[in-house]
């Protein structure tokens, strides 16, 4: 869903910079063969992502919720050189897809897969973040924000995407909507909790940007 009119996001997406063509390729093989392709972090929102990882050059990235590998690819751009980044997605039928893009990358010997449930893998990772992408299952958006927050680094960046849930969090709550319900609890999360500093940026479908202090 996009938040501003089509004019104008038009305008937006055309005066940004493109993506690489590693990842258009990417893009037409997830339409072509993967269920539910709007998942994709998409050409303009990968781009953010692309620019914010550039500009914090982060030594450790976590993604939770790898999907076909794009938003990897494009938090890959930044990293610092020796950096790493470690990538989770509970479904073990795109594992492939993925590794067939990250091998045509730069990025192939800094990028760790890692399959299964994010809540029981997080904890087993020795490492410090510099930036976190959560992009999973919405209902444990609150379980995962609890695992990583003492494994940040100061001034470590953690990215949330679709936190305005295609409008939902201003609409009336169906109590049987438990993503809605938990998005709600997890936004009021990040702008009250004085461990960080937090900005929502209305970017297709939502994107909070929250600084560790």
């Amino acid at each position: 869903m996009h938040f501003l009119p089509e004019n104008i996001d038009n305008y937006v997406v055309a005066h940004s910079q493109q993506e690489p063509k590693i990842l258009q390729e990417l893009t037409k093989e997830t339409w072509q063969k993967v269920l539910n392709p709007r998942m994709l972090s998409g050409a303009f929102q990968g781009r953010v992502l692309s620019m914010i990882s550039k500009l914090t050059s982060p030594k450790n990235i976590l993604e939770i919720g790898t999907y076909t590998g794009y938003s990897a690819l494009c938090l890959a751009e930044g990293l610092a050189k020796n950096g790493a980044i470690f990538t989770i997605d509970k479904n073990e039928e795109l594992e492939t897809l993925q590794n067939k893009y990250f091998e045509k990358s730069e990025y192939r010997n800094q990028i760790t897969q890692l399959v299964g449930n994010a809540i029981e893998i997080i904890p087993k990772i020795n490492a410090k973040f510099d930036l976190v992408f959560i992009d999973a299952d919405k209902s444990n958006y609150i379980n995962y924000f609890h695992l990583i927050i003492d494994k940040m680094n100061s001034g470590g960046i953690i990215l949330s995407d679709n936190v305005l849930w295609s409008g939902k969090v201003v609409e009336k709550l169906d109590p049987k909507d438990l993503d809605t319900k938990v998005l709600l609890e997890y936004n009021k999360l990040l702008n009250e909790d004085v461990r960080i500093e937090t900005v929502l940026l209305p970017i297709r479908d939502g994107l909070t940007i929250s600084r560790v202090k």
